[in-house]
């Protein structure tokens, strides 16, 4: 369960009349069921910098990456929309679906957006869907769509490492950056944004978390099949871990269970690194006798220099 407590901009500078306007490519709830990963790179040189000047992006990165939590709710099917009305120039189908590595590095040279589709708008500007689960995309070229008509599904086909939709937008072939579209990152004051809505930047966030017996694997806490039901009360241990986004060097996962008879645990990690995706789990081995049967409540909080960025909570009932 999340509480809602992210660090907020709000967008307010709306787009000049000759740019489109553009609703969200994907068909979820920002900040519940999806998240922003990662937006513009606006460095013209090696280092990293997305519109606010904060580091939610990579060396080169030309587009927004909206993404879903686990690959479970990307299999459970979400759907890309489209952004604006357009007549559709290219689809590609038919890429596997799989996290992007060293070992199918060379089958994607050349397909690194996967499955995808491209838009065409009016006064040269178009825009380009990445990354969509094979075998979804439903629009053929030449078609036309509305915005919000479904263009496919969500997936991790291509070059991607977590599920999600790339979108990338583009003006006579230029790329332009939807929140802001200036020529320069103004970092404190947006010049114009493509977008329909406000939409809120979050700083880093906290994605999914749960309870297990033993401190799991990366690939299944991002499957999202990492957490158990309920848990018997001669478990081996009693496990929280918690999957995040955007994590700073020195920034602080506070992470905390309350048990039936008061709290369990607390423990402060501190990251030593910048990640784009990390998890993290602490716990307690079980002793000599079984643990106190009833509910058992977890809480991460994402700290930042002291302030809090996210934070979620979870349960989960030994019997």
């Amino acid at each position: 369960m999340r509480t809602g407590l992210w660090a907020f901009l709000l967008l307010a500078a709306y787009p000049a009349a000759s740019n489109p306007i553009l609703g969200l490519p994907i068909d979820c709830t920002l900040g519940e069921t999806c998240y922003i990963q990662q937006y513009v790179d606006r460095d013209p040189g090696e280092g990293v910098r997305d519109f606010t000047c904060g580091k939610l992006s990579y060396d080169g990165h030309k587009g927004t990456d909206f993404a879903v939590p686990t690959l479970e709710a990307m299999r459970a099917g979400v759907n890309v929309i489209a952004s604006a009305a357009g007549v559709v120039r290219g689809v590609r189908d038919g890429v596997e679906d799989r996290v992007y590595g060293p070992d199918n590095a060379e089958a994607v040279k050349g397909r690194e957006c996967g499955n995808g589709v491209v838009l065409v708008h009016e006064d040269g500007w178009e825009t380009q869907y990445c990354h969509m689960k094979q075998g979804s995309v439903r629009v053929r070229s030449g078609e036309r769509v509305e915005r919000g008509d479904i263009l496919g599904q969500v997936g991790i086909s291509g070059k991607a490492q977590f599920p999600h939709v790339h979108l990338s937008v583009r003006r006579d072939g230029a790329v332009v950056d939807p929140f802001d579209t200036g020529s320069d990152a103004t970092c404190d004051q947006v010049e114009s944004s493509l977008w329909q809505e406000p939409i809120t930047y979050a700083a880093g966030g906290l994605i999914d978390a749960g309870f297990t017996d033993h401190v799991p694997e990366f690939d299944a806490v991002q499957e999202g099949t990492a957490a158990a039901g309920h848990l018997p009360s001669d478990a081996a241990a009693i496990v929280l871990f918690v999957l995040a986004y955007g994590g700073r060097a020195d920034d602080t996962l506070r992470l905390t269970i309350d048990g039936p008879t008061g709290r369990f645990m607390a423990q402060d990690m501190k990251l030593d690194r910048d990640q784009a995706r990390l998890f993290r789990a602490s716990g307690r081995r079980a002793g000599s006798g079984d643990w106190p049967e009833g509910t058992y409540s977890g809480e991460i909080i994402l700290l930042r220099e002291g302030q809090e960025i996210d934070r979620i909570t979870t349960r989960i009932t030994v019997k």
